[in-house]
């Protein structure tokens, strides 16, 4: 991985509109680079990217690669036949993975990466604003748009302060899926938990913990490792580490703006990472108290005609809706509950069948609608009715109108309403909220 950026000066992003690759777009933007990219549909991420000055093409074809292209950065969910990465492998372009160039970027800079099964976005959002209240100034990648900046990038400085003087803070949230946190070298690593996911990659958790363990190892001595050293799953990925442990559940528990335990816990690891570096705690404990989240994280869509709120979460793993749910029913007890759920990828799925059941049967009502498929295609042997032969409070639809129809239809005044999953299901809340 071997390039000077400094020569760059036109990239390319294929799959511009994901999270990540639109977070290292702007990145791009903010050191005067032009920056191009491709996606399959317009978003609101896009239209963002235009703004800031992006050339954005919705078909993928080789002519998106002009002449003056000096480099490429593609999402790892794109085929390896894409025709626009081919071309660039044909005409010597250098072509990085969206963690790859992740890697590159953060070289030489004093990196935070947040890693774990749940968790990640919050608390890496919670980190951002606690060290820019710092006043770090830290570049940050957030796996979600922030509401304080209306972004899922915050463009950092050179830290002239006092003690941290000519450093660059690098603040990213680090995935696990197909190992890509490994292209990171963090000095302070975040483990939020650790649980078996991404099931279509990693055969158990055990394969699963050897990721963590990896990365862990990677932290140097004189950096920091902030975790629950006391979760089993947690401490295993730890015994050969040279970093110090720093257990966050020590930190202060504090009363947030947003409900739930696990952003508690979210929080504490904050408080715990700011009080690493040094920033004076009455501006964390502020900086966490007035944290208000994040674009499809407990996100309040807005109120039905009829007087149902509705809500919109990115849960799409059985722990993830269960602590949705509990963090709903701490905001609004005497509500009823009602959950439409898309499940995100076959595979999940059917690993967690069972569970997926058991959590969604915590809701007063639950309506489940087709898989999202993301990077998988289907073989038949799952599908969304699978989630309702259990319980009698989980019923199936095959559209998002039928389900929308329905969901306005039998709420009112004393409902609350949450679409969960990780693929395009925020669409039926906004589709209730036109219904007459």
């Amino acid at each position: 991985m071997d390039i000077s950026l400094g020569n760059i000066r036109k990239v390319h992003f294929i799959g511009i509109g994901g999270i990540g690759m639109s977070a290292l777009a702007q990145l791009f933007l903010s050191r005067g680079k032009t920056v191009s990219g491709s996606d399959r549909e317009e978003s609101p991420v896009t239209d963002k990217l235009k703004e800031k000055g992006c050339e954005i093409f919705f078909d993928q074809k080789a002519d998106n690669i002009s002449g003056d292209v000096d480099l490429v950065v593609y999402t790892v969910a794109i085929p390896k036949d894409n025709v626009e990465l081919v071309e660039a492998e044909k005409r010597g372009i250098p072509v990085f993975t969206y963690p790859q160039m992740l890697g590159i970027v953060s070289d030489g800079m004093h990196t935070i990466a947040v890693s774990g099964t749940h968790g990640k976005t919050t608390t890496t959002a919670m980190l951002a604003d606690v060290l820019v209240n710092g006043g770090l100034s830290p570049t940050a990648i957030i796996g979600s748009l922030v509401k304080r900046y209306k972004s899922n990038f915050v463009a950092g400085r050179e830290y002239v302060v006092s003690g941290h003087s000519g450093k660059k803070y690098f603040l990213v949230e680090a995935c696990e899926y197909s190992r890509s946190f490994l292209n990171l070298n963090p000095n302070i690593l975040v483990i939020t938990n650790l649980e078996a996911d991404h099931l279509d990659y990693y055969k158990d958790l055990a394969d699963v913990q050897s990721a963590f363990r990896e990365l862990a190892e990677k932290v140097p001595l004189g950096g920091y490792i902030v975790c629950n050293s006391s979760d089993k799953n947690v401490s295993e990925v730890l015994t050969n580490v040279k970093a110090e442990i720093v257990d966050y559940t020590k930190a202060p528990e504090l009363k947030l703006k947003i409900p739930g335990a696990h952003n508690r816990r979210n929080a504490q690891a904050a408080y715990a990472v700011g009080e690493l570096l040094k920033i004076e705690k009455g501006l964390i404990e502020k900086s966490l108290e007035k944290f208000v989240g994040t674009w499809r994280r407990f996100e309040y869509k807005g109120e039905t005609k009829k007087g149902t709120k509705i809500f919109d979460d990115y849960a799409h793993h059985p722990d993830e809706i269960q602590a949705t749910i509990q963090a709903v029913r701490e905001a609004y007890p005497e509500k009823k509950l009602w959950i439409i759920f898309q499940p995100h990828m076959y595979s999940r799925t059917k690993d967690f069948l069972g569970e997926f059941q058991e959590s969604l049967a915590g809701a007063d009502e639950a309506c489940v609608v087709p898989i999202y498929g993301a990077r998988e295609k289907d073989d038949g042997s799952i599908s969304h009715i699978d989630l309702t032969e259990k319980y009698t409070n989980i019923r199936a639809y095959d559209s998002f109108e039928q389900v929308s129809q329905e969901i306005f239809n039998k709420t009112g005044v004393g409902d609350i309403v949450f679409t969960l999953g990780a693929g395009d299901v925020y669409k039926i809340g906004e589709m209730i909220l036109l219904k007459d």
